[in-house]
């Protein structure tokens, strides 16, 4: 049975830290800037809730990002010609996810959702939790190896309060509106199902951000199950930072890219960090200060992680700081930072 495990890259090894769980640490001596992983989603889905309903229409709705690869759409966008709710960036992405994100059983799930309207009245974070659902379930159709690896990562405790109210909730709902099933499920989905999924989606998701604004306010547009990247744990002294370049690269732009953010030994454990580790941390003992004036962004209202470019083909180190929320790109001397624009 595939697992998120058995892929780990080899610049890493998948290790048991007493009171961490599984982690990752450095295979060997690792180098600031350099890129110890490349993770591609085996799940993506909007963080935004439904919207439309049985009086609807696609020439009102608004379409912010391409519902399979997240681009913020620049143009007119190509929307699905059975359900017209959900757009897309150009006709070749519309046809890769008719066969993956967007299939006919994909499709005519979340139609009948955006059709009934007990389910549009529901929170906007339960609608957000459907979404992960249905891409799940939509998985196990399109893509049964993938299906079983998001099965074995690790999750939260399904009978926690609000697990178990969200499946309480959401299982009737779905079931009640989405069409049989192909195989391997062809009697349905259980509730028990549902929650382990979502189990599986509380500890694991990563969320790709909005881009960055004047006023430094991200919202999430999507979030997305990457295997390997879910066995970084957080700390508030990060070594390591992820980048995501949604919007800018014309290939796999939803990939997630770590780099190292200084020099580490071989054994120590990668961690990256939150946002949350980043607002909580702000103390004056000298770790923390340290870290927070060489590798936090000072551009106004941002808090990114600055990590160094990669190291040049010859093994040199670069100079150049890029920060993983705004993109901003510094020149660090003698730890004084000098703006390099964007």
């Amino acid at each position: 049975m595939p697992t998120a495990e058995n892929a780990a890259a080899p610049l890493l090894n998948v290790a048991e830290m007493q009171g961490r769980g599984r982690a990752l640490v450095a295979a060997q001596p690792l180098r600031g800037g350099q890129v110890v992983l490349r993770d591609s989603p085996i799940l993506l889905y909007s963080a935004l809730p439904f919207t439309g309903g049985p009086s609807s229409s696609s020439s009102t709705t608004i379409h912010r990002y391409c519902d399979h690869c997240f681009r913020a759409l620049q143009s007119a966008p190509v929307l699905c010609p059975s359900c017209r709710h959900h757009a897309f960036c150009s006709p070749a992405c519309l046809g890769v996810a008719s066969v993956s994100s967007h299939s006919p059983w994909a499709c005519q799930t979340l139609a009948r959702l955006i059709d009934c309207s007990s389910f549009l009245g529901q929170p906007p974070e339960l609608q957000v939790q459907a979404r992960f659902l249905v891409a799940s379930y939509n998985l196990s159709i399109t893509s049964p190896e993938d299906f079983q690896v998001l099965q074995s990562l690790q999750g939260r405790d399904i009978c926690s309060d609000d697990t178990a109210s969200s499946v309480q909730l959401l299982h009737p709902l779905i079931a009640s509106v989405c069409p049989p099933p192909p195989t391997p499920f062809p009697h349905g989905f259980s509730p028990e199902l549902s929650a382990n999924l979502l189990s599986k989606d509380k500890l694991n998701a990563f969320g790709l951000m909005e881009p960055f604004g004047a006023g430094g306010e991200r919202s999430v547009r999507a979030y997305g199950i990457y295997p390997r990247a879910s066995f970084f744990n957080h700390d508030c002294l990060p070594n390591a930072c992820r980048f995501d370049y949604v919007d800018t690269v014309p290939d796999h732009n939803t990939d997630i890219v770590v780099r190292m953010i200084h020099d580490v030994p071989q054994g120590r454990e990668i961690c990256g960090s939150s946002d949350a580790d980043i607002e909580a941390e702000k103390e004056n003992d000298f770790p923390h200060e340290y870290f927070f004036v060489r590798y936090v962004c000072n551009r106004e209202n941002c808090f990114g992680t600055l990590a160094p470019l990669p190291p040049s083909a010859d093994g040199a180190a670069s100079e150049i700081m890029e920060c993983n929320v705004c993109g901003q790109l510094k020149r660090a001397n003698d730890g004084e930072e000098e703006e390099m624009g964007e």
